[in-house]
């Protein structure tokens, strides 16, 4: 089921143009996105991984599959 709501674009920003102290160990294409921002980059980046990593009552696995649904429902490439 794709969504009635377009998502919006933005410019990938090459991990090279992102100020080295702001570069992320991960290029996925949300981190280059966070590049227009990096020090917001950083805080997504940080919150991400303490929501994906640490134990919770919901798997790791599971938590990624919810991810990629509200992707695909949303019509997001990120």
């Amino acid at each position: 089921m794709e969504s009635d709501f377009p998502m919006a674009y933005i410019s990938y920003i090459p991990p090279e143009e992102i100020p080295s102290e702001f570069r992320l160990p991960d290029t996925d294409n949300i981190v280059q996105i966070h590049g227009v921002n990096p020090a917001l980059g950083r805080r997504h980046y940080d919150l991400y991984r303490e929501l994906m990593l640490l134990p919770g009552a919901i798997s790791r696995v599971r938590r990624e599959m919810v991810a990629v649904v509200v992707s695909a429902t949303n019509g997001c490439r990120y």
